[in-house]
């Protein structure tokens, strides 16, 4: 998958915890459906001036510059929260135990404030589907809770819905 949300280095694509690497994989697939939607839309629209007899009018021009300036709107809306969300991941460290989390991990807070930094993050995660197989995977949130780790995983279960 070519990446092109964001611009990013060789060297820094190669230091990507696999959760960055799934939260870039997520935000290129809603760019690409995006644009797969845009040029739908663009190919009806042109069909529509064909089959009305209009096709050398302006409205063609008018509405693909519009449907551009929505889709660039979107991306960039896409593009910045990928930003925030890999802004919350530390890079890669071999010598760190907790090199996949997007998080704080302090473990002289409490659980109470462990458990609202964890929900926090993984609510930031928009797609229901991405944010369950994160969780679910996520070891260092299972050591880091404990026991709120069931918790917080049945309120994140219950937004999926």
């Amino acid at each position: 998958m070519e990446f092109d949300i964001i611009e990013l280095t060789p060297e820094e694509l190669s230091n990507f915890t696999s959760v960055q690497m799934q939260l870039l994989r997520s935000a290129q697939k809603n760019k690409n459906t995006l644009r797969e939607n845009m040029d739908r839309d663009l190919r009806l629209f042109k069909s529509l001036l064909l089959t009305d007899d209009v096709f050398n009018s302006s409205l063609y021009a008018q509405k693909r510059a519009e449907l551009e300036r929505e889709f660039d709107f979107k991306t960039e809306s896409i593009a910045e929260q990928l930003r925030y969300n890999l802004s919350l991941s530390e890079p890669y460290d071999p010598d760190d135990n907790d090199d996949e989390a997007g998080y704080i991990v302090d473990y002289t807070l409490s659980y109470n404030e462990r458990y609202r930094i964890v929900r926090d993050y993984y609510l930031s995660i928009t797609d229901p589907a991405e944010r369950m197989a994160l969780y679910s995977a996520d070891d260092t949130a299972r050591k880091y809770l404990g026991s709120y780790y069931a918790s917080l995983y049945n309120v994140l279960y219950s937004y999926s819905k």
